[in-house]
């Protein structure tokens, strides 16, 4: 069972948020079909593979139900004009090279909004200090591309 889900839920009404508004549904394919095709539900939102996204985009618009299927784990990062810049900026370099980017939450894209664009010269100088190596190399800051070859 998903600890990190149910946890989350729970954090979510501590936080205050009313009853009902959360549901963790855990299941395969039988569970999401039922989810896709109850009158109540009226949008869906997916993170996680094509052949599922697909699966998921296609049978929720064929219920006439809005759908969105973010495939390939294509993450955006929107910077606000007010966020703090070296927190923005480690978390950006953490996320976008963290297992070489090669993870579900993996940040592909930065959108910077208004003067959080006075950013992006320190984001580049922190670039060019991560550089890729083996796993022993103490100075690497990921390890090489993992890559299906075809």
């Amino acid at each position: 069972m998903p600890q990190t889900a149910i946890k989350l839920a729970e954090l979510f009404l501590q936080a205050g948020a009313p009853k009902g508004i959360l549901q963790v549904v855990h299941g395969q394919k039988e569970q999401v079909d039922f989810l896709l095709d109850h009158p109540l539900i009226k949008a869906y939102s997916f993170v996680g593979s094509p052949r599922v996204g697909a699966y998921i985009y296609s049978r929720a618009t064929a219920n006439l139900k809005r759908a969105q299927a973010l495939v390939g784990a294509k993450n955006h990062m929107v910077i606000m004009p007010d966020a703090q810049e070296d927190k923005v900026i480690n978390a950006l370099i953490g996320s976008a090279m963290g297992a070489a980017g090669q993870r579900c939450m993996a940040i592909s894209v930065a959108i910077f909004v208004g003067d959080s664009k006075k950013m992006i010269p320190k984001l580049i100088e922190k670039l060019k200090e991560v550089r890729p190596g083996a796993w022993n190399d103490k100075n690497a800051a990921y390890g090489p591309l993992i890559i299906k070859r075809r």
